[in-house]
C-alpha cells in the first residue's frame, strides 16, 4: 500500500499574499480586541462581585476601562 507517485507533485493555487497579510491583520487585532474586552469583563465583575460596587458600579468600571482600553490600544 505504497502511495508512490511518479509524476510532478501538484503544488495548489498561487498564494495571494496581499489577501494572507490583510487576513493575519485583522486576525490580530480580533485577538487584541478580544482579549482587552474580555480582561476588562472580569475587572467589572471583581468589582461588582466582590467590591461592592454592585450592578451600575460595575458597568460603569466596564464603560470607563474600556474607553481607557481603547484609547491605549489604538
Amino acid at each position: 500500500m505504497d502511495n508512490h507517485q511518479s509524476g510532478p507533485v501538484e503544488m495548489g493555487a498561487p498564494m495571494d499574499y496581499q489577501e494572507h497579510e490583510k487576513t493575519y491583520s485583522m486576525f490580530l487585532a480580533g485577538a487584541k480586541w478580544g482579549t482587552m474586552v474580555v480582561v476588562v469583563l472580569l475587572i467589572a465583575m471583581a468589582a461588582g462581585f466582590f467590591g461592592g460596587a454592585g450592578i451600575i458600579g460595575s458597568l460603569l468600571v466596564f464603560l470607563v476601562l474600556n474607553a481607557a482600553g481603547a484609547f491605549l490600544l489604538r
